[in-house]
């Protein structure tokens, strides 16, 4: 039988803890500088349709797919070894693993990201968070549709929800109500689009980055 936790802090991935917009930015400066615009517009196009087939950023898919449009050039090869080794530690954002460590004083950290089974895992392994979290890591398509596995999987008196999407938050705070604390580091595109701000009730808790959880007390919810 699983251990039933009295606090499990559940942390998104992409523009919560790494910045997944900047990683993005690199690769298209990558892509820009080797193949050019037309191929750079190209490139994010298919991006886009495999992120909306798919509900995830499928890197993987939009490389076969640039790939198959380009088999005649060589240097395509080497695009996917860039992704496959960029260095994912630079990305993650100041304060990020000292954050995870802190918790620990209150509940267990646990990994909780959307994306695929191929990329994102090596992602995560090659950022160090997979060592950070001591292996306890859910990745889903919809994790907002997956509350019943992650109760499952790690069940738990209360939940801290930490992610930059705003409208997910919100979501999981209507099916989960007092049993989860929404928190929302204001990092990435998502978390500073105006009309998302307008559209969607406040978090929990809110803050500008990362690593000012810091400097937040969740002794309450411990304690409760």
């Amino acid at each position: 039988m699983l251990e039933t936790h009295d606090v499990i802090f559940l942390f998104d991935v992409d523009d919560t803890l790494l910045d997944n917009d900047g990683m993005k930015d690199d690769l298209g400066a990558h892509v820009l500088n080797i193949f050019g615009k037309y191929a750079n517009d190209r490139f994010w196009a298919l991006y886009e349709e495999e992120r909306i087939k798919h509900s995830y950023a499928d890197f993987l898919g939009t490389l076969e797919r640039f790939r198959l449009e380009n088999m005649h050039d060589p240097r395509v090869l080497g695009l996917a070894n860039w992704l496959l080794d960029y260095p994912y530690t630079k990305r993650l954002y100041p304060g990020a693993l000292d954050v995870v460590q802190n918790v620990r004083t209150w509940g267990l950290p646990v990994i909780l990201t959307d994306g695929d089974g191929v990329f994102q895992p090596h992602k995560l392994e090659r950022a160090g968070l997979t060592t950070a979290f001591d292996g306890h890591i859910l990745n889903y398509i919809h994790k907002e549709k997956e509350l019943g596995a992650v109760a499952r999987a790690y069940p738990a008196r209360h939940y801290v929800l930490i992610d930059d999407k705003l409208k997910l938050l919100d979501t999981v705070k209507r099916a989960w109500g007092d049993n989860v604390t929404t928190v929302f580091p204001k990092q990435g595109h998502y978390a500073n689009d105006p009309k998302t701000l307008a559209s969607q009730p406040p978090a929990d808790i809110a803050v500008d980055r990362i690593a000012d959880l810091m400097d937040h007390d969740f002794s309450a919810l411990t304690s409760a």
